[in-house]
């Protein structure tokens, strides 16, 4: 499936996205994991959360679908079922990285499989701190690429400093750690998004926490409500869309504003952007949200470190688009992880980007662009990745001549209806 796009005379109006995957994923494991019905509204109806719906019903929770709201009946701390088959988590590595440390909590096996792209994302880095724990994990081969075998039981505690810093692999390990004996610590590099750590809070469980070092105290979660605020990734595109398109202002609302998940904001400020965050009385199960307006401006280049890519690791893409309209040198650097996402991020970027006259290099961990650059129309492709397409789609906005993008489809991974969105911001065409 392919999406054409034409430039645009400027983007105007506002909007909502849908509910931040992130945390809809989390609110359904530790819902799964606690003890009563919990309630969450606004939950993402991307297929990777879809996903993590399915294998949690797989293996005995029941969940209900109402009328904009889930209801999850939680089966408590070690109380999943042995599933019949496979659990299969699509194109989801937040599935299978999360569910594998409730599945540890549970006696029973169960193997976690996924699409062709989600097996070849390696999974070693949740292995090695189950298997700590007293987890039987064990992945197809030594790689440790899925499918993957899980059989928990009686486990320790541990305290465990990851060699990358990974919100999934921090959460697997904390989830884990509900069902271990004594108190389990995660160490990181720096800070990643902490939503784990907050919805533990909620659910009744003592987390600790002193900058990158976390620590959760065994325990069976209560049953929680909550409100699922607008996915703040998926606002980035349109934010990315208005600062690049001449002559656009949008707004963004009820979008999350968690600090350890804004530092594309923080970037973006940095480079000049014409940005007026609104935050909003009260919050949303525990995280902040507001409202985002962007206007486009003139963008100057920046240096990009390896702690803010880890900070806005799903942001990377955009800020590399962003640079190809900002004056000088942008280098971003450490963001060797994006080469084990649904695709290799840099090199797809890379060529996404060159294809459509940016003049854009790749190194080792990153990449450097010079700007300003005219963007020109081009046939490119997702390389089956759903931020790859979305960030050439924006692309094309700015871009002169039509954009044909390929393997659109791979954006109901994350966002169904993001062209349709776009769409409805468009001023007009030239």
């Amino acid at each position: 499936m392919e999406a054409r796009f034409a430039p645009s005379i400027g983007l105007a109006g506002s909007l909502a996205v849908p509910g931040d995957k992130s945390i809809s994923h989390r609110a359904a494991i530790i819902g799964a994991l606690a003890d009563g019905t919990t309630t969450v509204r606004g939950y993402s109806q991307a297929a990777d959360c879809s996903n993590t719906l399915d294998v949690l019903r797989a293996v005995g929770v029941r969940i209900e679908v109402g009328d904009g709201a889930i209801s999850i009946i939680g089966r408590g701390v070690g109380g999943f079922e042995a599933p019949v088959g496979p659990l299969h988590c699509g194109n989801s590595g937040t599935t299978m990285r999360l569910v594998a440390g409730a599945l540890a909590t549970s006696p029973n096996a169960a193997v976690l499989t996924g699409d062709d792209s989600l097996n070849k994302r390696p999974m070693r880095r949740v292995i090695e701190p189950l298997t700590m724990m007293g987890v039987k994990c064990q992945a197809s081969d030594e790689a440790g690429h899925p499918p993957l075998t899980v059989r928990g039981g009686r486990l320790d505690a541990i305290t465990y400093a990851p060699p990358v810093a990974s919100a999934q692999v921090k959460s697997a390990v904390l989830l884990a750690g509900l069902g271990a004996r004594g108190v389990t610590t995660v160490r990181e590099l720096v800070p990643t998004r902490d939503h784990t750590e907050r919805m533990l809070r909620l659910a009744g469980i003592q987390v600790s926490s002193a900058g990158p070092v976390v620590s959760v105290t065994p325990g069976v979660p209560c049953a929680f409500d909550l409100r699922v605020p607008g996915d703040f990734s998926s606002a980035a595109f349109f934010i990315t869309a208005a600062l690049m398109v001449p002559g656009s202002a949008v707004t963004v609302t009820g979008v999350g504003l968690n600090p350890t998940r804004t530092e594309f904001l923080r970037l973006l400020e940095r480079m000049g952007a014409r940005l007026e965050v609104t935050e909003n009385e009260g919050d949303a199960a525990h995280e902040p949200s507001g409202d985002i307006r962007a206007e486009s401006g003139p963008l100057e280049a920046i240096d990009v470190s390896a702690d803010e890519v880890a900070l806005s690791i799903d942001e990377v893409t955009l800020l590399a688009l962003l640079a190809t309209s900002a004056r000088g040198t942008t280098t971003i650097r450490g963001a060797r992880e994006l080469r084990n996402k649904e695709s290799d991020r840099i090199s797809g970027t890379v060529a996404g980007l060159s294809a459509m006259g940016a003049k854009i290099e790749e190194t080792t961990s990153g990449m450097v662009i010079e700007g300003p650059v005219e963007l020109q129309g081009a046939r490119v492709g997702s390389r089956g990745d759903h931020r790859i397409a979305m960030m050439l789609g924006v692309a094309g906005l700015a871009a002169c001549g039509e954009t044909i993008v390929e393997g659109w489809e791979w954006t109901q991974i994350s966002y169904p209806g993001f062209g349709e969105a776009l769409s409805r911001l468009r001023k007009a065409s030239p």
